[in-house]
């Protein structure tokens, strides 16, 4: 990815899932509601002015959080704020 996000913006991957692994096409309810479960995810970049997360971590997204999803070369991703991570591994 040749996106570099500013200030402490982290992007992350969508975990919207819209076919399981048999097959099946999920409406986008369906879908979208599964995404939530799904707040671990691996920070794939980091802003520059992040300094808690770095590119690469696993990161716990706070649930409630509200994430910008937009189109990157092609796919998917969320772009949320440092501020909304609650811990790393």
């Amino acid at each position: 990815m040749n996106f570099k996000p500013s200030g402490t913006w982290i992007v992350l991957p969508d975990p919207v899932i819209t076919e399981t692994e048999s097959g099946i096409i999920l409406d986008e309810a369906t879908a979208m509601e599964n995404s939530k479960r799904s707040n671990v995810l691996e920070a794939l970049a980091v802003g520059p002015h992040c300094n808690f997360v770095e590119k690469g971590d696993t990161v716990m997204v706070d649930p409630r959080s509200e994430a910008a999803r937009t189109e990157i070369d092609g796919k998917l991703y969320l772009i949320i704020s440092e501020h909304q991570i609650l811990g790393k591994w």
